[in-house]
């Protein structure tokens, strides 16, 4: 089916020239099109042509209305199905009880992995259907969840049951990270080994061998997993067939971010603490550094090196880390805020980081991220004739229609 997108008033395409990420200053250069429409056929980008001009053999015509045509948005890095509450924690926060303190007292992520695991399957389902709901009502076009919330195998099996599901129901792709390395089991405390040996003999062969994740991901933290052992679950990971990730230097420097490089993650994410002497390297790989505002700003805790990360040539992304602990922020608009006012990222590298860099950090870069012939027609349509009120007008949700590989999946009740 042949379908045009019509009287736009800027298409930002965010276009990369086939590359298929940016970095460093490259990020700031976002593709604008006026006096174009869009041609669709059967869900992908067929052409670019000058507005007004004759569309041969169009099936269908949606007229934008001087609205603002993105790439479709990309969360790459959330917890999105957990159960429970941790009001109280933040509670806690806010009298000065820091992250780790909660965690050494069972709290934390302990929490919502007892939550999970007491919750069914429908419970599950049900919160995670509408979180998913909310972040396609921003535009989002593709989500990666992760796994993590499971004290034992079978309730991390669980969470990636509900994920796949959510992946068969919802028309945005979702992309399963299995995080069984998120923290370690009350059970396993004093055998850290053989919480190892589960992890690498049982459970990710399982994964694998059941196409349950395209991702395996590590937390290396004092608190969680040494770089050490994140080395031995990457090379049994990599063995399986799974892509890397890793979360790293959050609050502490422990050898994940080296760690990372050697194996050539897909991701290393969070980097709040990222030493100057690491960022030499970070022009030379194609390791997307995925940085999480959302989880400084509820934490009261460091931002990211942003502006020292686009210096050196790294490949930079945003996303929410939406988590019930230290991020419970669904709304990436509001992460592209918190990067332009607090992390000094301009509103073209903010761009950047949630369309094509995000789609780079989850393996999709070369079939969405950006509008470019070829790539799947995913885009966001926000209510503005100027690309800059999306960051300016803090506090709203100015989309207006979410397109997913050339159909409307959302569109509020103005423009219906």
């Amino acid at each position: 089916m042949r379908k045009a997108y019509i009287n736009a008033a800027q298409i930002i395409t965010v276009d990369t020239a086939g590359k298929n990420y940016k970095r460093g200053a490259g990020m700031k250069d976002i593709g604008i099109l006026t006096g174009k429409d869009i041609i669709v056929e059967d869900g992908f980008i067929a052409d670019f042509i000058p507005a007004g001009s004759p569309r041969s053999n169009i099936e269908q015509t949606i007229d934008v209305q001087n609205k603002i045509i993105l790439p479709g948005l990309i969360d790459c890095h959330t917890h999105t199905v957990f159960a429970g509450s941790r009001a109280s924690e933040f509670a806690e926060k806010l009298n000065g009880v820091s992250y780790e303190e909660i965690a050494e007292k069972g709290g934390g992520i302990r929490s919502t992995m007892n939550a999970t695991k007491n919750a069914t399957k429908e419970e599950l389902l049900k919160s995670g259907r509408e979180r998913v709901r909310y972040f396609i009502s921003q535009g989002i076009t593709s989500l990666e969840i992760k796994s993590g919330y499971g004290s034992d195998f079978e309730t991390e099996l669980k969470i990636l049951d509900v994920i796949h599901t959510l992946k068969n129901e919802f028309a945005i792709d979702i992309i399963p990270t299995f995080l069984g390395a998120h923290t370690l089991p009350d059970e396993f405390k004093n055998n850290r080994l053989a919480y190892i040996a589960l992890l690498t003999q049982k459970m990710l062969p399982h994964v694998a061998e059941n196409k349950l994740a395209e991702f395996c991901d590590v937390f290396c933290e004092k608190t969680a997993f040494t770089a050490a052992e994140a080395d031995a679950i990457f090379t049994a990971a990599t063995k399986h067939g799974l892509r890397l990730k890793l979360h790293t230097e959050q609050f502490n420097n422990i050898g994940g971010f080296e760690t990372a490089i050697r194996h050539k993650v897909s991701s290393i994410d969070h980097l709040e603490v990222l030493q100057n002497t690491q960022l030499a390297s970070l022009g030379q790989t194609e390791s997307v550094c995925v940085i999480l505002p959302g989880v400084s700003f509820f934490l009261d805790y460091n931002y990211a090196p942003a502006r020292k990360l686009v210096s050196n040539d790294a490949i930079v992304a945003l996303s929410t880390d939406f988590n019930p602990g230290s991020s419970h922020i669904p709304n990436i608009i509001f992460i592209m805020q918190l990067a332009a006012r607090k992390m000094s990222m301009s509103i073209e590298e903010t761009i950047s980081a949630v369309t094509i860099n995000a789609a780079k950090a989850i393996n999709r870069s070369t079939t969405t991220g950006s509008l470019e012939i070829g790539k799947q027609a995913d885009f966001s349509i926000f209510n503005t004739n100027q690309y800059e009120d999306i960051i300016y007008t803090m506090g709203k949700n100015l989309l207006d229609i979410a397109v997913k590989k050339g159909d409307i999946i959302y569109q509020t009740m103005e423009s219906q």
